[in-house]
């Protein structure tokens, strides 16, 4: 089953709401982040099966990355800097390498930062594009 990821304005912190029956929600558990989280999103970032969190800071410039133990819990985050004030964190295998990267559009910089995965739950340093003003959110599909 599905559970809930949540970061909330203001709080440093991401909650996990663990799906149980039929729909319902218990044991929310919470867990260290950046300064000012905005945008979060899951991945499994060192191809054990497991889903992962990435978390977009928006008031410390970098990005959390926490990964999943397999029981519901996640161990202590990693940090990555990107741009200035990053609002939207996305998921998606970017070179073609079939390890999941990290794209995180940054409203006051104007670019969008690309962290490639490692497979093994590291990224490599942020390469940043330029975009247009204030980018505000960010998606992945395969376009063309």
């Amino acid at each position: 089953m599905f559970s809930i990821a949540l970061v909330y304005n203001r709080r440093d912190n991401v909650d996990i709401l663990t799906a149980y029956n039929r729909g319902s929600f218990v044991n929310r558990t919470r867990y260290l982040v950046g300064s000012g989280p905005s945008s979060v999103a899951v991945g499994d970032f060192n191809n054990d099966t497991r889903p992962d969190i990435v978390v977009a800071n928006q008031a410390s410039n970098d990005v959390s990355i926490l990964l999943g133990n397999g029981n519901g819990s996640f161990a202590d985050q990693t940090r990555y800097s990107v741009g200035f004030y990053p609002f939207s964190v996305a998921v998606g295998d970017f070179n073609n390498d079939t390890r999941l990267d990290i794209v995180v559009a940054s409203a006051r910089t104007n670019d969008v930062s690309i962290l490639l995965g490692n497979g093994n739950g590291s990224f490599a340093n942020q390469t940043r594009y330029s975009v247009g003003f204030y980018p505000f959110s960010v998606a992945v599909g395969d376009f063309n």
